[in-house]
């Protein structure tokens, strides 16, 4: 009895409350305990407290959860405009769990943030509606060209939209590279001979778009002739079938 005493005094007991929640002198693992023993609250201090957690690194992932389920969509909303990227990048993530067509405005205009983190998020909120009433969104951003294109552009082609080809044609006559090679590759795949020119134009390009324009290490460089070449062995041989 004595050693059972003992052990259940060594355990801190996590009750759902939220000055536990809040209590600085535990350790991450111990609010983020309290945290997930605060999710479905939907108590005034305790959304509060959810909201505030957006902007702490350890928390933030609980705490927009936890904000989601109890439906606090205002603080979610709010989470967009916090001066934290990370923080941003939480909210809108959540927010396009929620799939909800009143979000995708505030969505759009989060991919447009200057923090590639909250930004990108953004993005992958928009990515996350299932009946794909998101793809005007995404079409916008696919045409920007950037580090966004890919994300958006790769969902559109999963999607088959049919404005893939459309897309992939005007990427393919942007200057950046790397916005090139997302059009080609797409033409490749989905488009006829009436691409043939474009892409022959583009196999003479001896651009090459290096590991480091890619924002990764240790990759070899991609060159904008080869992918035009094999786009147009991809068109000629679906139309010798």
């Amino acid at each position: 009895m004595r050693i059972a005493a003992f052990l259940l005094m060594a355990v801190p007991a996590f009750a759902g409350d939220v000055e536990t929640f809040l209590d600085n002198s535990l350790n991450a693992t111990q609010r983020n305990t309290a945290c997930l023993a605060l999710r479905g609250n939907r108590a005034p201090e305790v959304v509060a407290a959810m909201r505030a957690a957006l902007a702490d690194a350890k928390l933030q992932a609980c705490a927009g959860a936890n904000l989601r389920i109890a439906g606090a969509t205002d603080e979610l909303l709010g989470g967009l405009e916090d001066r934290d990227p990370a923080a941003r990048a939480v909210a809108a993530r959540e927010l396009g769990t929620m799939q909800k067509r009143e979000f995708i405005a505030p969505l759009r205009r989060a991919a447009g943030d200057a923090d590639l983190l909250a930004a990108s998020n953004a993005v992958e909120g928009l990515v996350r509606y299932e009946d794909h009433s998101t793809a005007p969104e995404l079409r916008e951003i696919a045409m920007l060209g950037g580090v966004l294109t890919s994300l958006a552009f790769d969902t559109l082609v999963d999607w088959n939209d049919p404005e893939v080809i459309t897309i992939a044609r005007k990427l393919m006559a942007h200057r950046e590279p790397g916005d090139q090679l997302i059009g080609i590759r797409a033409v490749g795949l989905t488009g006829s001979a009436a691409d043939l020119p474009k892409l022959r134009e583009l196999a003479k390009d001896d651009t090459a778009l290096s590991s480091g324009s890619r924002g990764f290490g240790l990759m070899p460089a991609i060159s904008i002739s080869r992918a035009a070449r094999t786009a147009i062995q991809l068109i000629e041989a679906r139309a010798a079938r």
